[in-house]
C-alpha cells in the first residue's frame, strides 16, 4: 500500500449498536465490534468508519450530540473504545468516526448555556436573530418532516438557526472560539488513535449564515485551515467529506484555486453514485461513461469514496425528473420505498430483485471504478431493508450472524432489541446470515471475499488513473481501464441480459500475457483480446500488464 493509504483502502461503514451485542442488553456495542474484528479482517476490510459515537438523545440516529469528548453509554466506554483501536490496529485495520460539528443537540451544555442569557459567554456558539428572518422556511434538508430553519426559543427570546431539525441547533463556525473547539475534539480523538473522520453535512459546516439571506456565503478556508490542523496532529489522518454539492464546486473542496489538495482527501462521489443507479435501472452503461468523462480533475492527493449503499437513501437529486421516475420504477415502485421526494430507502439485494448476477454486477462495477470503495454493513450477505420502521431506520436494521434468533445479534428478547432484526420472508435472517455463508464457498460472503482480494491486488484502481475504453461495443456493455505504476486492468461489465463477444484486440500490443482474475463464470482464455465472451449481466476484471519493476 502506498504513502496515500487511503487511495487503496477497502472502507466498511456499520452502526455499533446494530452489530454486535455482547452484554444482551439488545444494543449492540464496542466489545461486541471487537468480537467480529476478526470478520472484517477475513473479508479484507482495511479501514472501519464508524457512525456517531457519542452520548446522544438520539432523537435523530445520534446525529444530535451532547458531548463531542466522550462515547455513548449504551455502547461502551473510552477505555473499550481505546482497545477497540488497539485491537483493529492488530489486525492492519484504521478506524475513522463521524466528525458532527455542523450543529449540536438541543440538549447541550453549549445551547442550554447559549439560551440562558444574551450574556452568555455560549450565546455566539449558535446562530441567532432577533426578528423572524424572512428565509425561515428555506433551505428544509428533510422535506416532509420539517417545515423551517429557524425557530423561535422562548427562553432566548430569540430565533436560532438549524440546517437540520429544531432540536439541532447549528454552530457558528464564524466564530473563532468554536473553530479551536473543534479543533479540539478532532486533536482529542486523533490523540486516542482513530486514522481520521467522515466530515457530516460539509456544506452547511461553512456556511456563514446570515438571516435573510438563502445563500450565504461559504468559508473554504476553515476546511484548508482544519486540514493543516489535522496533519500537524497526525500526518497520515484523512478527512472524508460529505458534500452533494454542484459538479463545478466540488474542486473547491478538495483544495484552492492554486490546485494545491489543502482541504479535504477525500469526497463521497454523489455523481457516479446516481449514475451507477440510473445506468442499472437502464441496464445501459451510457450514464456511467458520462460520469468518468465529467469528473472534475482533483489535485495529486484527491481521492473520490465510491459507494452503491450507504447508511441514508439513495440520493437521486442530481437526476433529472425523468431520470429520477425511470430509476423509482426500477428499484423503488411503491410509495413507502421512497424518501423526501428524492431518494430511495432499500438495500441493493432488494432493489435487484436479490438476482445474484445483477448484485455481483453491481459491485463488480463499483469496486473497479476510480477511487476508494466504501462497503455498508450487511451488504456482503445481501441483507434486506424492513419497511415498517420509519425513515432511514428501513436500511438500519440489525446485522445477521447466524440461524440463532435475533441472527445471533443479540440474546435479549426480541422486543428489547434496539431495532428489530429482519426475519420474515426471503431476508429474514433464517435465510440469509454470515453462518450459513461462510458454509457455503460459492456464497454471496465468498464471493466478497474473493473480489476484495483480487482488488487488492489491483492497486491501479485506487491509486492509479481511470478511463473509458471508447471503442464500439455491444448493447449494455461498458470497458474502461485503470492504468498505474504497477500495470494496467481492463475491466469489462454488461449491464444488458443478452450474451455478447467484445473486440478489445487494439490492447493487444500493450498486452504482457493477459489473463482474467475476477469473472463471473469460466471464460475461455484471454488470447489476443480480439473474442471476449461475455454473458449476460457478466463481468471480467482483466490484468493486461504488471510492471516488473515493482
Amino acid at each position: 500500500m502506498g504513502d496515500r493509504w487511503y487511495q487503496e483502502a477497502v472502507v466498511y461503514c456499520l452502526d455499533i449498536d446494530t452489530f454486535a451485542d455482547s452484554n444482551d442488553d439488545g444494543v449492540g456495542d464496542i466489545r461486541g465490534l471487537i468480537g467480529r474484528l476478526d470478520y472484517l479482517a477475513r473479508l479484507g476490510v482495511t479501514c472501519l468508519w464508524l457512525h456517531p459515537i457519542h452520548p446522544s438523545p438520539r432523537r435523530d440516529g445520534g446525529y444530535d450530540v451532547t458531548d463531542f469528548y466522550n462515547v455513548d453509554p449504551r455502547l461502551g466506554t473510552l477505555g473499550d473504545f481505546a482497545e477497540l483501536l488497539h485491537q483493529a490496529q492488530n489486525l492492519g485495520i484504521r478506524v475513522i468516526i463521524d466528525l458532527v460539528v455542523n450543529h449540536t443537540s438541543d440538549e447541550h451544555p453549549w445551547f442550554q448555556a447559549a439560551r440562558s442569557s444574551p450574556d452568555s459567554p455560549y450565546r455566539d456558539w449558535y446562530v441567532w436573530s432577533d426578528k423572524e428572518p424572512p428565509d425561515r422556511h428555506q433551505g428544509m434538508v428533510f422535506p416532509g418532516e420539517q417545515t423551517e430553519t429557524w425557530s423561535y426559543d422562548r427562553t432566548a427570546k430569540a430565533w436560532f438557526y438549524h440546517r437540520f431539525y429544531n432540536f439541532q441547533p447549528d454552530l457558528n463556525v464564524a466564530n473563532p472560539e468554536v473553530r479551536a473547539e473543534i479543533k479540539k475534539i478532532v486533536s482529542f480523538w486523533l490523540q486516542l488513535g482513530v486514522s481520521g473522520f467522515r466530515m457530516d453535512a460539509v456544506p452547511f459546516i461553512i456556511e456563514l449564515t446570515e438571516p435573510g439571506n438563502p445563500d450565504s456565503p461559504k468559508d473554504m478556508d476553515f476546511l484548508t485551515e482544519l486540514r493543516q490542523y489535522v496533519q500537524w496532529r497526525r500526518g497520515d489522518a484523512v478527512l472524508l467529506a460529505e458534500a452533494n454539492v454542484e459538479p463545478d464546486m466540488l474542486p473547491t473542496y478538495f483544495g484552492d484555486s492554486g490546485g494545491s489538495a489543502n482541504r479535504i482527501h477525500m469526497l463521497f462521489d454523489f455523481m457516479l453514485n446516481g449514475r451507477l443507479m440510473l445506468a442499472l435501472a437502464r441496464r445501459d452503461p451510457e450514464p456511467v461513461i458520462e460520469a468518468l468523462r465529467d469528473t472534475p480533475a482533483l489535485p495529486v492527493g484527491g481521492q473520490w469514496a465510491t459507494f452503491l449503499r450507504n447508511h441514508d437513501e439513495i440520493d437521486l437529486s442530481r437526476l433529472t425528473a425523468e431520470q429520477r421516475n425511470q430509476v423509482y420504477e426500477q428499484f423503488g415502485p411503491d410509495e413507502d420505498m421512497r424518501l423526501y421526494g428524492r431518494g430511495i430507502r432499500r438495500r441493493l439485494a432488494s432493489m435487484l430483485g436479490n438476482d445474484r448476477r445483477r448484485i455481483e454486477l453491481a459491485y463488480a462495477l463499483q469496486f473497479s471504478l476510480r477511487g476508494t470503495p466504501v462497503l455498508r454493513y450487511g451488504e456482503e450477505i445481501g441483507m434486506g431493508e424492513d419497511l415498517s420502521l420509519p425513515g432511514r431506520e428501513a436500511i438500519r436494521t440489525p446485522m445477521q450472524w447466524s440461524y440463532k434468533e435475533n441472527g445471533g445479534f443479540s440474546t435479549a428478547d426480541p422486543e428489547k432489541l434496539v431495532r428489530p432484526v429482519v426475519d420474515k420472508g426471503e431476508y429474514g435472517y433464517q435465510k440469509v446470515n454470515v453462518t450459513a455463508q461462510r458454509r457455503d464457498p460459492r456464497s454471496l460472503l465468498g464471493w466478497f471475499e474473493r473480489m476484495i482480494r483480487t482488488l487488492r491486488e489491483a492497486p491501479e484502481i485506487g491509486s492509479g488513473t481511470t478511463s473509458h475504453i471508447d471503442v464500439a461495443m455491444p448493447p449494455g456493455v461498458l470497458a474502461h481501464r485503470a492504468d498505474g505504476p504497477t500495470g494496467t486492468m481492463v475491466f469489462l461489465h454488461n449491464l444488458g441480459t443478452e450474451d455478447v463477444e467484445v473486440d478489445l484486440s487494439l490492447l493487444a500490443t500493450e498486452a504482457d500475457l493477459p489473463i482474467d482474475v475476477l469473472t463471473d463464470r469460466n471464460y475461455e482464455e484471454v488470447g489476443k483480446l480480439d473474442s471476449l465472451k461475455l454473458a449476460g449481466y457478466g463481468y471480467r476484471w482483466i490484468r493486461i500488464r504488471r510492471d516488473r519493476e515493482l
